[in-house]
């Protein structure tokens, strides 16, 4: 009989077999076979807390036709996913087969590749019970908490909730954010731009004021229009030299290649794929897609906090670099992960072959696929080059009284080094040739206004970046906590692709926060993965790791269940009156916000929905120190359906409402060379466009980029299917 080998996947099971001779047979059990039970708590909590798992019923047809192969079988290979979660797939399988250990396998490698299948099929070991017990102690904790904790937000707040150990520490770092938004005090500020030019060249500088009697200038120094207008002022009539012009090289450094948590973030910010969408097209490249008629494995195994690269692949990355672009872009180096309990011995996310470039393939995969290779392969062999050297130029321009200082910064690229591969954010910004001492003529000062800005919203690529950092989760985890806290109705993405909590997480975090402090506490949260951590390291048992868990809070449980009732958590008062019964009613909290309830409830059980004005006092507009051109009243900051405006305060007597400058993005406009794009916006929310609008009507949806489409040269823009040239006429638009 046939060897049998086992993956979890029908994709992973077709690359392999074109390796493999006809004396193995390749198998794939379709994921997951066996899990705790779902309408049980499925542990024994009095018996060590031992697991009770069950086969999934869409798995057991599966189950029993690999059962009747692995008894034909002289070896059984389990082939599954190098992290915990594959060791503990090999380890249900064999514990339903009940085959005898020397005839089990366990063979694992790090890219699916002819070499590394044969070479993983020289070492084979047996099935790593601690990384079992990792995996099984994540998933009985978690049990746990959501089957004993979900029920309790049942009772107390509505039907349908639910809380987990991961996700609700999610929600409350989203819910904290929100809440530092709303609470943010909006502070206006001005800034001073001076325009010059040398008297023997027409090229045009423009610089900050940044000192007043050598003393810098603060972001806050100047907080209202008077004292703009009076620097302004005396500004102008004065005459200016070069008092200082210097010239400093820099370097830019190449990141070092993906892990999963950096690979979740950059695809979320340059290619604007969410955490879910990014694994799941990395899978797909990690399995195999069809090249020239054959199932090849393109990338390496993509849940991992390591940042090493094999032998291998960094002399293919050498001989690409050196064939292609010169010894000149070639300098191989190593990088050590900072992330705590990373996986040394895994490797970084990278191409399996070195010279296989995207332009190569890129018939071969669908548009998204190709973009998410075209990323990992261009920053692993970055991370192989060079750093980019780059030459700053500051230039200070003083008045002649000296009390003044204006300052002008520009750079060149000297070099682009790992640039050349790995495109970001580094361009020329070019600064006229100027002389120590010489006089420039001063064409004119400008204020301009600022708002400080509050913190944006999490996106993916942002919240990922914080479980990381608040050492919360694992490679595998990023990914299905931030879908779990958006299905289970917590958080939502806001047309701007930023997590936005809903009512409901108010409420069902302020309730953990305050009565299951552990629950969501992150330094508790980051030890909890620790101990995991320990216990695949074979360091510490998983029972007692449960156990110091599960008795205190157990315990709370069980005392707040009694403690804390429905109407004093869900319930506010009201000004409203029952129509039927004319009783007072009362603003309750269910799963899908905030309505109004009959307190006679249930003789009365009379509901309506609530009205935007009760949900909140509408909030006082800031008074500002500006006058309404109109009326000579005081403006004032309120906040309109499109965000904060500038009013007259005798509104509606007076109408006044000022326009404020559109934001300058340092872009000149692709089809007249002439405007400048800015951010403009409209009911639709914000557009770019030309500043010479009517006489320029080029206008795009997407925010531009720093960078340019390498086939018309306009910007590239961010839109709902990644990044895109701006030119409609354009085959990358």
């Amino acid at each position: 009989m046939k060897s049998l080998v086992i993956v979890e996947s029908p994709t992973k099971a077709k690359t392999i077999s074109k390796f493999l001779t006809k004396d193995f047979q390749i198998e794939s059990s379709f994921g997951h076979v066996r899990d705790l039970p779902e309408k049980e708590l499925g542990v024994e909590v009095k018996n060590n807390f031992e697991p009770k798992y069950v086969i999934s019923p869409r798995a057991k047809k599966r189950v029993t036709e690999l059962k009747n192969l692995a008894e034909k079988a002289d070896l059984i290979y389990f082939a599954t996913d190098e992290d915990r979660e594959g060791e503990a797939i090999s380890w249900h399988l064999a514990q339903i087969f009940k085959t005898p250990t020397d005839q089990v396998k366990r063979i694992t490698f790090h890219e699916i590749t002819e070499e590394a299948v044969k070479e993983s099929l020289k070492h084979p070991r047996t099935i790593d019970l601690n990384l079992v017990d990792a995996q099984q102690a994540r998933r009985v904790l978690d049990r746990l908490v959501g089957y004993e904790l979900s029920p309790f937000l049942w009772k107390k707040v509505a039907k349908g909730l639910s809380a987990g150990r991961v996700q609700s520490v999610a929600v409350r770092l989203v819910v904290e954010r929100e809440r530092e938004i709303k609470n943010f005090k909006i502070q206006e500020y001005w800034e001073i731009f001076g325009e010059f030019k040398t008297l023997k060249a027409p090229d045009k500088l423009k610089a900050k004021l940044q000192k007043i009697d050598g003393r810098v200038l603060e972001k806050m120094a100047i907080t209202s229009e008077k004292q703009a207008a009076d620097l302004t002022a005396a500004l102008k009539p004065l005459q200016y030299y070069v008092a200082d012009n210097q010239k400093k090289q820099t370097k830019k450094n190449p990141l070092p290649p993906f892990t999963t948590s950096t690979l979740q973030q950059e695809a979320n910010r340059r290619l604007g794929y969410s955490a879910k969408q990014t694994m799941m097209l990395a899978q797909q490249l990690y399995e195999g897609v069809e090249i020239t008629g054959e199932a090849t494995g393109l990338i390496t195994y993509m849940r991992t906090d390591s940042l090493n690269l094999s032998e291998k692949f960094l002399q293919e990355a050498a001989q690409y670099l050196d064939k292609n672009l010169g010894k000149n872009y070639l300098e191989t180096k190593t990088f050590k992960t900072k992330s705590k309990g990373a996986q040394e011995a895994h490797e970084a996310i990278r191409p399996t072959s070195a010279s296989r470039s995207p332009e190569e393939i890129k018939a071969s995969l669908d548009p998204k696929q190709f973009k998410l290779y075209q990323l990992i392969w261009q920053r692993a062999l970055a991370s192989q080059m060079p750093p980019a050297i780059l030459e700053a130029t500051v230039i200070d321009i003083n008045s002649q009284n000296n009390k003044y200082t204006f300052r002008a910064t520009g750079q060149t690229i000297k070099f682009d080094g790992f640039l050349k591969i790995y495109p970001s954010p580094t361009k020329d910004e070019l600064l006229p040739t100027v002389s120590l001492k010489e006089e420039m003529s001063c064409l004119k000062i400008e204020p301009e206004q600022k708002f400080t800005q509050p913190p944006a919203r999490y996106n993916d690529a942002t919240l990922v970046k914080a479980l990381e950092e608040k050492g919360i989760g694992r490679p595998s985890t990023y990914a299905p906590t931030i879908a779990t806290i958006i299905e289970r109705g917590y958080v939502e993405r806001n047309q701007d692709k930023r997590l936005q909590p809903k009512e409901i997480a108010f409420l069902v975090n302020d309730i953990l926060v305050e009565h299951f402090k552990d629950i969501v506490d992150y330094d508790f949260t980051a030890k909890m993965e620790t101990d995991l951590d320990e216990i695949a390291e074979g360091q510490k048992e998983w029972q007692p790791v449960i156990k110091e868990f599960y008795e205190p809070f157990k315990e709370n449980l069980v005392l707040k269940n009694q403690e804390l009732t429905k109407k004093e958590l869900t319930e506010e008062s009201s000004d409203e009156i029952c129509e039927k019964c004319g009783s007072p009613m009362v603003i309750k909290l269910g799963r899908y916000g905030k309505f109004l309830a009959c307190s006679n409830y249930p003789k009365c059980k009379n509901t309506k929905k609530l009205k935007s004005d009760d949900k909140a006092a509408k909030s006082e507009p800031q008074i500002l120190e500006e006058t309404c051109l109109d009326c000579g009243a005081k403006l004032v900051l309120r906040q309109g359906r499109y965000g904060s405006f500038k009013g007259c305060s005798q509104y509606p007597k007076c109408k006044y409402i000022k326009k404020e400058q559109a934001e300058d993005l340092n872009l000149t406009c692709p089809a007249c060379h002439e405007g400048k794009i800015v951010a403009k916006r409209s009911r639709k929310g914000v557009f770019y466009a030309c500043d010479r609008y009517p006489d320029c009507q080029t206008a795009f949806w997407g925010k531009p980029k720093d960078e340019k489409c390498s086939s018309c040269g306009w910007p590239l823009v961010d839109s709902k299917n990644g990044v895109k040239c701006s030119n409609k006429e354009c085959q990358n638009s």
